[in-house]
């Protein structure tokens, strides 16, 4: 291959990498190609492209989107899932895959910033898948927010009901009482005793 063309196909890859939320390396010897096609096939429900790669290419593309210690796992024939969709989907996908086809091997992967090893990428099927997660937390979350309502009523109710009982052990009202004011001194009359007057 060309010079000019190896450059292309790198950035090509680069490109690649760096749009997908996740990648998901694949030893694939031994996959017939009517195998092969399948599996891609299958991929593309969780929207992940699969593709076979040359090593090379793809450690300087890798090196390219600043994915270091990526060359343990471009070691033999590779294939690449570029996933787009939810990491967790593809790695059920391609685990299923391998039990149908067992010449398939997950080698590794990447996502996050992270490099995965072989165990911690089929470690990624065994997760719930992202729409299963969502959905429980917010099962969790309509819980507690039920669970804060109720309680919320129930003080509420009880406030009332202490108010309430507060308000028939108060006397009833009476009227209320006229206070006269202080009449004031007639004038010429004495005056009461001022301790300030001079002597």
């Amino acid at each position: 291959m060309p010079n000019a063309e190896k450059v292309q196909r790198v950035d090509e890859l680069k490109e690649r990498i760096q749009g997908s939320a996740a990648l998901l390396l694949t030893d694939y010897r031994g996959l017939t190609v009517a195998e092969f096609t399948e599996l891609r096939r299958s991929l593309r429900e969780t929207d992940t492209s699969f593709a076979v790669i040359k090593n090379t290419l793809m450690l300087r593309a890798a090196a390219d989107a600043g994915i270091e210690r990526f060359e343990d796992l471009l070691l033999g024939p590779s294939a690449v899932a570029f996933v787009h969709g939810d990491p967790i989907a593809a790695a059920k996908k391609l685990k299923a895959a391998s039990k149908l086809f067992p010449a398939l091997a997950l080698k590794g992967g990447y996502m996050d910033g992270a490099v995965l090893d072989a165990t911690q990428a089929n470690g990624l099927a065994d997760l719930e898948s992202r729409d299963v997660m969502l959905s429980r937390v917010a099962g969790l979350l309509k819980g507690e927010m039920s669970r804060a309502a109720a309680l919320f009523v129930g003080a509420q109710s009880k406030f009332l009901s202490v108010l309430e009982a507060f308000k028939q052990k108060m006397p009833a009202e009476e009227p209320p009482v006229v206070v006269e004011a202080a009449s004031k001194p007639q004038p010429g009359s004495a005056p009461e005793n001022d301790s300030t007057k001079e002597e």
